[in-house]
């Protein structure tokens, strides 16, 4: 499964690249540079942030699913209880 960007977003990465490049290396880099580096991270590092998000995803749940009775529960034939 390859990782891909909306295209808003793929710009608006492309941007921040080159604002990077430029205001924190003093360095130039074109958009070519930046579409090879954006390509780069999303083949080479974007699996393991997208894994880490599915790991607390599935975290989440399944504390979540655990505490549904809790969290649902009626007491059933309750009325003359009262």
């Amino acid at each position: 499964m390859s990782i891909t960007l909306p295209d808003e977003a793929r710009r608006q990465a492309l941007a921040s690249i080159s604002r990077y490049f430029e205001e924190k290396l003093e360095m130039d880099c074109g958009e070519l540079q930046s579409r090879l580096l954006l390509d780069f991270f999303l083949e080479e590092l974007a699996p393991s942030v997208y894994n880490e998000a599915i790991k607390d995803a599935q975290k989440y749940f399944q504390d979540h699913v655990a505490d549904l009775e809790a969290a649902c529960y009626e007491m059933e034939f309750a009325y003359w209880q009262k």
